[in-house]
């Protein structure tokens, strides 16, 4: 008799629960039901061996048989019970970067191999399969298609109008599968002038009004959070982050196996062309040192088989550094091969020397500053150097990983030429015997590859590399490393010449084209190529890590529109290691940077105008994040403790606070001001229909750089840590910091950096010490021993024939004795390592060793542990290292509230004697180099060594 309780009705969606009513453990128990059933299904029943015997106590063998048949039958079935006892339902088995918030009740989007059992799960379920293709639609929904109908028809018989009238019906006859399309021309060279987008289709114009899509818009909107649509970054729509929720998958593929690919072509591409003379007189008036540009270590970089990559700066004025970029120039053409190209030149020359190209790639937010200040050199240069906008016509693709390098090797399948088409470049030839290599890092440093691919859509799907199996073919990869170079290529790139450029992406033919080519194709065979096919320019830039720890790059340059195909088979193709590439986003790429250890442009680099307009729209974001708090749920700025008399946060607490640091106001009066534009926000939003937290404000990104605050490279900031005295004394530059905590905790973005204490002798000693005892640990503290042990082996001690009261005596006065540990005090043990909350750890310094703020703080999978990059001022941190503790109390900022009673600041000569041992004992240099990082809101602070990056 089947139990109702357990049986699924025909008008219920679900089976119901099972009937527990009469159950004497009262209501039913989830965990238990699952436990008793699958302590049901691992029970195998068995059969006693006396059934085996006759009578006379004989063995039956047919009946022995028979019974361990039945145990046999009897195990396999507990095997097959146990193993769907616990088992989770069809649509849970998909990995978790396929699934969805809600179960699937379509079987199509389960993978093939669990489609039969997710059918009979919904079948036993009674869950409602229908599909929406068959489910009978709505009458809204019937007018809305038959509306959408009609206007497609009518759009179709509008295009065939159009199109008679103008006469541009070709037939055909503009190549395979681009029937009645017309070729569109090559749009005019416009020099010195900023390009605009291609203008977009009708069906996204609306979408674009205000940014720009980048190629691979749609696969990303499907699969990644993308900017804002009403606030885009840097004008164009951007992924910010994956829609997965973890991290830890992209950091493996970035770092272990796999790769991680993003789509940069939002990275702003300027040509120069002209006279070689001018060219280098252009690049050394906007910072470039002269002997990058005329000595013989950069000859292979001037040449154009390697690239170069640093910082450029203003011209005039205060020559403020704008960003870090990489220039590429093209090789020079020989006099016997210059037939082709020699017309394609835009300006006829006057002179007879050469000219010659070179690209200039930054940052978008950097990349209108930098134009401004090529144009005002081009035009003084003689003969003059001329501007290209390649914008919206050079797309990239960046991949790192591990298997980066066979992704792309896979992707990028030189072109075969044949016949009077055929050259030899020694870049397509080695390229494909480079599959198996884990690093590029391992190749020449700013290695430069290029030549001409087919369309990666004729070798769709993808198929695997084959990849090193034997010694003798790991012998031959490292051979071909050791024997080839790149700087043995002759042959100038395509991708400098606008009209290859064009040519590719107006040759693109239609998917439904290469459909029909593969279809005509032999089965398991790929179509083979024909003259008429594109020709796809490309140019690979391989980048070296910060640190050799750490996985290097790939760079690839090549036609805008040319970008969707190579990434629609880069994600797909499956890699030796398992798995596909991953893409990435924004966030994505700034963290596996800092992961690296190297800064991100421009949030790590505040001295910029690129990187003070990102900290500005940031600021906003985290304001208008803590107005939307309660007051109860917020950071109390002007109440916060820290240590010593101190109260109030330093500066803005949302803020990395530069104003702050060079110019510091006494806290009482700045938080005031912040309280004051709170509440005068608060009394608008009141007034307005629309609330502040629906509509946060945004600062216009176009707010200047204070004219003082400037940034200094590594090479600038090395020089003056090396020679104070080059350093202006009104000097206010920012120099980029690595910093690497000696002790638990992560910093966060604001954090405040110190440098050890300067005015009170007393605390720099408790920091040098606590510095002491984490770089020079003790040895492992020795177990306490037992005070029952130790009286044993007193009693044992005393003579035996010691009478019976003198015993008793003596065992007494033991036992009253106080054990040396409890008498002691609760001070830090010398090599003791004090965490936070300790009564004894030491305070924060004061305002005027504040040096720098933290830009980027979290967790390093790679390391294990959290560490920071940050800024500081330069100016602070070469006068902390040479005067570290001033006799006077010069410089300290006068009405802030610091109640430091005058006994703490009266040090007597033993703590001036034990700082100074202390100094000596760690070194002059790592005294200078130690910092104590506080996050904001907060008064702990964590000692930390910073290092210029």
């Amino acid at each position: 008799m089947t139990d109702l309780g357990e049986a699924a009705v025909p008008g219920k969606k679900r089976k119901n629960p099972p009937n527990v009513s009469n159950s004497p453990h009262g209501p039913p128990n989830t965990k238990r039901a699952r436990m008793n059933r699958m302590k049901d299904a691992r029970t195998i029943l068995t059969q006693a061996s006396d059934k085996a015997l006759n009578e006379n106590g004989e063995l039956d063998v047919s009946a022995f048989v028979k019974a361990r048949e039945f145990e046999i039958k009897a195990m396999e079935a507990s095997i097959g019970q146990s193993k769907n006892a616990l088992s989770s339902r069809a649509f849970q088995q998909v990995p978790n970067d396929l699934r969805r918030r809600t179960a699937s009740h379509n079987v199509k989007k389960v993978p093939k191999r669990l489609r039969s059992r997710a059918a009979k799960e919904m079948k036993e379920d009674n869950t409602p399969t229908g599909t929406s293709r068959r489910r009978k639609p709505t009458t809204h929904m019937r007018l809305r298609l038959e509306t959408a109908k009609k206007l497609q028809k009518l759009h179709k018989r509008q295009i065939k109008r159009r199109a008679e009238a103008k006469g541009k019906l070709l037939g055909g006859e503009n190549g395979p599968g681009r029937k009645g399309v017309a070729a569109p021309p090559m749009p005019r060279l416009k020099k010195n002038t900023l390009s605009r987008p291609e203008q977009p289709t009708t069906k996204f114009k609306k979408r674009q009004k205000h940014k720009c899509w980048l190629p691979t818009h749609i696969y990303h909107t499907k699969r990644a959070h993308m900017t804002e649509p009403k606030y885009p970054l840097w004008r164009f729509a951007i992924a910010i982050s994956p829609t997965e929720k973890t991290y830890r998958k992209t950091h493996r593929a970035s770092s272990l196996r796999g790769c991680v690919a993003w789509d940069v072509s939002y990275m702003s591409t300027i040509q120069l062309e002209g006279v070689e003379a001018s060219l280098l007189g252009l690049l050394h008036s906007i910072g470039i040192e002269e002997k990058a540009l005329s000595g013989n270590r950069m000859a292979k970089w001037r040449r154009g088989t390697r690239s170069w990559q640093g910082w450029v700066r203003e011209r005039d004025g205060r020559q403020k550094w704008i960003a870090n970029i990489n220039v590429i120039w093209c090789i020079q053409e020989k006099e016997c091969e210059k037939g082709s190209t020699a017309t394609e030149d835009p300006i006829p020359t006057q002179s007879k020397k050469p000219r010659r190209r070179c690209f200039l790639r930054v940052h978008p937010s950097a990349f209108l500053q930098l134009w401004t200040e090529l144009m005002k050199v081009a035009k003084i240069q003689r003969p003059p150097v001329m501007l290209e906008d390649l914008r919206f016509e050079i797309g990239s693709i960046e991949v790192t990983g591990p298997g980066s390098t066979e992704a792309l090797v896979a992707a990028l399948q030189p072109f075969a030429s044949t016949g009077e088409h055929s050259t030899k470049d020694t870049c397509a030839e080695v390229w494909p015997s480079l599959a198996s290599i884990s690093n590029p890092s391992c190749l020449p440093a700013s290695a430069v590859l290029a030549f001409e691919i087919s369309d990666p859509r004729l070798r769709y799907p993808p198929r695997k590399v084959q990849q090193i199996s034997s010694e003798s073919d790991n012998n031959k990869v490292l051979q071909t490393l050791a024997a080839w170079s790149p700087d043995t290529s002759e042959l100038p790139p395509s991708i400098f010449d606008r009209t290859a450029r064009h040519a590719a992406s107006r040759s693109l033919p239609s998917q439904k084209a290469i459909n029909r080519r593969k279809g005509d194709a032999m089965p398991g065979e790929f179509p083979s190529l024909t003259p008429t096919d594109p020709r796809i320019p490309i140019l690979l830039m391989a980048s070296c890590s910060a640190t050799t720890r750490s996985q290097g790059s790939w760079t690839l340059l090549l036609p805008w529109k040319c970008v969707l195909p190579v990434w629609y088979y880069l994600m797909h193709y499956p890699m030796s290691t398992g798995g596909n590439p991953r893409f990435g986003g924004l966030e994505d790429l700034r963290q596996i940077a800092f992961e690296q250890r190297a800064p991100w442009f421009p949030g790590d680099f505040p001295g910029t105008q690129a990187g003070w307009e990102w900290e500005t729209v940031e600021r906003a974001k985290r304001k208008a994040d803590w107005d939307r708090r309660p007051k109860g749920k917020r950071v109390a700025w002007e109440s916060l403790e820290l240590g010593r008399g101190q109260k109030g946060e330093l500066g803005v607490g949302w803020a990395c606070d530069w104003e702050y640091l060079f110019n510091p106001t006494p806290v009482k009066v700045a938080m005031n001001a912040s309280q004051a534009t709170t509440t005068d926000s608060k009394t608008k939003n009141n007034g307005s229909s629309r609330p502040a937290e629906n509509a946060p404000d945004r600062p216009n990104p176009s707010i200047a750089l204070p004219a003082s605050l400037h940034h200094a490279p590594l090479p600038y900031s090395s020089a003056i840590l090396a020679d104070p005295t080059a350093l202006p004394r009104d000097s206010q530059a920012l120099a980029t910091v690595l910093i690497t905590l000696l002790s638990r905790g992560s910093p966060t973005t604001c954090a405040r950096i110190y440098c050890l204490p300067t005015h009170s002798p007393s605390l720099r000693t408790q920091w040098l010490g606590l510095a002491d005892s984490m770089l020079h640990p003790a040895k492992k503290v020795p177990r306490r021993p037992n005070s029952n042990l130790d009286r044993k082996k007193f009693l044992a001690s005393l003579p035996r024939n010691e009478s019976h009261h003198l015993r008793t005596q003596q065992t007494a006065l033991s036992l009253l004795q106080a054990s040396p540990s409890a008498s002691r005090p609760i001070v830090a043990d010398a090599g003791e390592i004090l965490q936070p909350g300790h009564p004894h750890y030491p305070c924060v310094p004061d305002q005027h060793d504040l040096i720098g703020y933290v830009t980027t703080g979290n967790f390093d999978l790679g390391q294990g542990k959290a560490s920071a990059i940050g800024c500081v001022a330069v100016a602070k941190v070469v006068r902390r290292d040479h005067h570290p503790h001033p006799p006077s109390m010069e410089g300290r900022v006068e009405n802030v509230a610091v109640n430091v009673s005058a006994s703490e600041e009266e040090t007597d000569e033993a703590t001036r004697k034990r700082m100074e041992e202390l100094e000596r004992k760690l070194g002059k240099k790592v005294v200078g180099r130690l910092c104590i990082v506080r996050d904001a809101g907060q008064s702990v602070g964590r000692l930390g060594r910073w290092e210029l990056v």
